[in-house]
């Protein structure tokens, strides 16, 4: 299986939500852990975004990818879990930490399903930070299948709901509801940890994140598994209160802008203090996620 891609080490250390302040990692030493969450699903952690793997008769139906150079890891631990193919992998956002490993599961037999706008955002990707154009996704890599909207798959015994979440952490959000499991995975647009991250330059939005939290809620119950894309598997009462520390930035944020204060001084107010202690791992992300609150609320006025 040796047809791993390897993949830009200068994109992924522009990638906001990768954040490897020293360097890349050496995926050599990375393994993938498997977690048995339900009688025929699975997450995998290793280097990047969680993934998921709904097994059964059918074929394997996978949510996300993460890193080229890991595939070949991935694949063989998918192997202890189902001798069967994987038929279907869904995107659930843009970033290589959770598209990367696309081109190689494509070329195995895999069908790659994503929104439209997300399979744009891989053939047309944003120039890197230095001015040089962003490496397209190979055709083995991009997507197949397209929705808009919502699609719904029956597989392996059980319900599959993609949902789009407009303009979120990036413009190509999907959730993933496994209904009969009940079960959500939310990609990045939800992240147990650290404050969150909107990705303007794809396309992200704070008020697209707020409406994309309101529909993890509206479909969980109290024993609703959410999975986000980093971070330990959650219920519904934190990701309510993820999306109330939102609205409460959003608000001393709006309010600041309208005193016409500069980004730098309403990053400097430090105003989420009172709210570090609801995450876990803020490190500075609260100073990012203030600046692209600032800047994202100032394009809009």
């Amino acid at each position: 299986m040796k047809i791993i891609r390897l993949i830009s080490f200068a994109a992924l250390a522009l990638t906001a939500v990768v954040g490897f302040a020293q360097g890349p990692p050496d995926f050599s030493k990375v393994e993938i852990k498997t977690n048995k969450i339900a009688n025929n699903f699975y997450t995998l952690d290793g280097q990047g975004g969680t993934i998921g793997v709904l097994a059964g008769p059918d074929g394997v139906f996978m949510v996300d990818t993460q890193f080229a150079p890991l595939s070949e890891k991935i694949a063989a631990a998918i192997k202890q879990i189902t001798p069967q193919p994987i038929k279907f992998i869904v995107n659930t956002h843009v970033h290589p930490d959770h598209t990367g490993g696309d081109e190689n599961f494509g070329k195995m037999g895999a069908t790659i399903i994503s929104r439209e706008e997300l399979r744009y955002r891989l053939a047309h990707p944003n120039p890197l930070a230095n001015g040089q154009p962003g490496t397209p996704t190979p055709a083995a890599g991009l997507p197949k299948q397209t929705y808009r909207g919502a699609m719904t798959m029956h597989m392996n015994g059980e319900e599959i709901q993609l949902i789009a979440i407009p303009r979120a952490h990036t413009d190509g959000d999907t959730l993933v509801y496994f209904p009969g499991l009940d079960i959500l995975m939310t990609g990045d647009f939800y992240r147990s940890i650290q404050y969150p991250n909107i990705d303007r330059t794809n396309g992200g939005s704070v008020q697209g994140m707020i409406d994309g939290l309101g529909a993890v809620i509206a479909r969980s119950g109290p024993n609703t598994k959410i999975i986000p894309g980093h971070g330990p598997i959650v219920g519904r009462d934190a990701v309510t209160t993820h999306r109330d520390v939102m609205l409460v930035v959003r608000d001393r944020v709006s309010k600041l802008l309208a005193e016409g204060k500069s980004e730098q001084e309403v990053v400097a107010a430090k105003i989420t203090a009172d709210l570090d202690g609801k995450l876990q791992q803020i490190a500075t992300t609260g100073d990012r996620f203030v600046g692209q609150v600032y800047n994202d609320l100032k394009a809009i006025r």
